[in-house]
């Protein structure tokens, strides 16, 4: 079984607990729609599932109901115990501690693993990227974000969204939002929408190993820092103007026109000024 408002509700009586704001805790009191996460992320009998966010444990419920083998994190101290009472008998693992702050390679090995989780709205974007930069054993991702966060996520070049973020995401995986969820599946409710994103790990960098990631991302980040500014203005510190004629660019497009190959032939174009160096052009 899965958790109902009733539930949740009840829970947070028994355990005196209020959902926090500053964590951005909203709880999932639909069973449906825990349930369309867990079917969305394929997972079943043999996969290893890591949930982020676990909350008083609805979406660990719903995964455990799978077959899969479930490891739930929460970082809130005072919702454990109440964790704990729920998911444990349906075999789950709870683990105690803050995302972005575990030792990885520790808690899941060589894996392969699958992440799936509501993720707090505000650390999803940073959380998505660390993961995707430092985890790989997590193959791949089903995650509810806000749903700004989940068009950013899954954005190509000229989409309204693209952003760094998007970059970074394309270079190593590939993203679709595969669903919409409404504010009122939420205790409390949300003002906002969420989207449910699935993110797949390719086997290496769409760009090959010959790219430089730290000096691809530095030009992403002055690019799309500067994202009204044609690249031989937001760039002309960092990129030669022979640069963009080698990449095959042209140095009048904007940061938002760029694919992560795009991107990643500008990196090759051209190397890390010295310090101190600036581009005249």
């Amino acid at each position: 079984m899965t958790l109902s408002g009733a539930d949740v509700r009840r829970l947070l009586d028994e355990y005196g607990l209020a959902p926090s704001r500053a964590r951005g805790q909203n709880f999932v009191v639909d069973p449906n729609t825990v349930r369309r996460i867990a079917r969305l992320a394929g997972v079943g009998a043999g996969d290893r599932v890591v949930e982020i966010g676990a909350g008083l444990g609805s979406l660990s419920l719903a995964l455990a109901e799978t077959g899969a083998a479930v490891t739930a994190i929460e970082v809130d101290s005072r919702l454990v115990p109440a964790l704990r009472s729920v998911v444990e008998p349906a075999g789950v693992t709870v683990v105690e501690g803050d995302a972005l702050r575990l030792d990885w390679d520790a808690l899941l090995g060589p894996g392969p693993w699958v992440l799936v989780a509501n993720l707090p709205y505000n650390v999803a974007t940073p959380l998505v990227a660390d993961l995707l930069d430092g985890v790989p054993a997590i193959r791949r991702m089903l995650v509810m974000v806000q749903r700004e966060v989940g068009e950013r996520l899954a954005a190509g070049p000229g989409d309204d969204a693209y952003g760094a973020v998007s970059v970074k995401v394309a270079y190593w995986a590939t993203a679709k939002v595969v669903g919409r969820v409404p504010p009122t599946v939420f205790h409390p409710v949300p003002k906002v929408d969420s989207a449910l994103v699935r993110v797949d790990r390719r086997s290496e960098p769409v760009v090959g190993a010959d790219v430089d990631p730290d000096w691809l991302f530095r030009l992403v980040r002055a690019g799309f820092g500067q994202r009204r500014k044609m690249l031989r203005r937001s760039l002309a510190a960092l990129v030669p103007p022979e640069a963009f004629v080698e990449a095959g660019l042209r140095p009048e497009s904007r940061a938002e026109e760029l694919s992560v190959v795009d991107w990643g032939r500008l990196a090759l174009s051209t190397s890390p000024p010295e310090k101190g160096a600036v581009w005249v052009g």
